[in-house]
């Protein structure tokens, strides 16, 4: 029916246009009950979370990286908060990035072929985040990481308020108009960026030989590009590295290398929030050398 009315316009539309705009629509029904149970579930469990982790110092990177691996746009903002303010350790902050899948495994849903891949990407964050967290806290100690002292909130929480989702909703507090609003806002975004990055592959991909140029010329460099783009505080990059994938791209352990930097907006919680420079750039040092090393091992292995 899109082709149809395509069609019908004035003008002609090439066919890798054309492509792009059909599969892009066709994901609009798909990515709203995703973003809604994933709304439903950040409601519902997210204050939770945030409780449980606050409260256990010694197993934080355990339990920020299974909370973290469960898509959703509001862990890593509200892990940020409570590092910045202290309530958490350096190594669960970064356990909780690197097992970060932002919208990956959504994107990957809508193609039934890439089911496969899914599995492999939660449980090789999990792998790599965990130990890396603990290992963090091991090595790179200090004054704060050690205090054993649990902050007590003095504002009764209205902290709550201030965490946002990457479409500026509260994260923990939620009115019943959300429940549909704010899937809405994702799945208008994604779409945007699904179809923006569609359209860009499809035009090189037609007009160029991009997947001999990268997987064979610069099968190691790739991983270190990915894993630096990945750094960029933003849904969009996330989707794009799926995308990529998807159509032969970057290599699986590529797509790893830049999912495992890819914190969506916790970043930008930790840059606005964290005035010590020297640790961002650590935990930011921390991230692309764990999420290069693992892309190449996993290339090593031909996942």
């Amino acid at each position: 029916m899109l082709e149809n009315i395509i069609s019908m316009l004035p003008f002609s539309v090439p066919d890798w246009v054309l492509d792009a705009v059909v599969d892009s629509v066709k994901t609009i029904p798909f990515l709203f009950f995703v973003f809604l149970f994933i709304e439903l579930f950040e409601h519902f469990q997210a204050g939770k979370i945030k409780n449980f982790l606050k409260a256990s110092k010694i197993t934080g990177p355990v339990i920020g990286s299974l909370s973290a691996s469960i898509p959703q746009c509001g862990f890593s903002v509200v892990a940020s908060t409570l590092y910045t303010e202290r309530f958490i350790t350096r190594g669960t902050i970064i356990a909780v990035y690197l097992a970060t899948s932002d919208e990956a495994i959504p994107v990957l849903l809508m193609y039934p072929e890439y089911f496969k891949y899914i599995l492999p990407l939660m449980l090789i964050k999990l792998l790599v985040a965990i130990p890396v967290g603990y290992l963090v806290d091991f090595l790179l100690k200090t004054k704060e990481n050690q205090t054993e002292i649990i902050k007590e909130d003095k504002h009764t929480g209205e902290d709550d308020n201030e965490e946002e989702g990457c479409c500026k909703h509260h994260i923990t507090c939620h009115k019943k108009r959300d429940y549909f609003i704010h899937p809405i806002k994702h799945t208008t975004g994604v779409f945007i960026f699904i179809l923006l990055i569609t359209l860009i592959l499809n035009f090189v991909i037609e007009y160029f030989n991009i997947v001999d140029f990268q997987l064979s010329d610069y099968k190691y460099l790739t991983p270190l590009i990915t894993a630096v783009v990945g750094l960029v505080p933003n849904c969009a990059i996330s989707v794009g590295l799926v995308l990529m994938f998807v159509k032969g791209a970057v290599t699986f352990g590529a797509m790893m290398s830049g999912l495992m930097t890819s914190a969506g907006i916790g970043l930008l919680v930790l840059f606005k929030n964290n005035k010590n420079k020297k640790d961002i750039a650590l935990i930011l040092s921390v991230l692309v050398l764990t999420g290069y090393i693992t892309g190449i091992l996993i290339q090593q292995f031909s996942l």
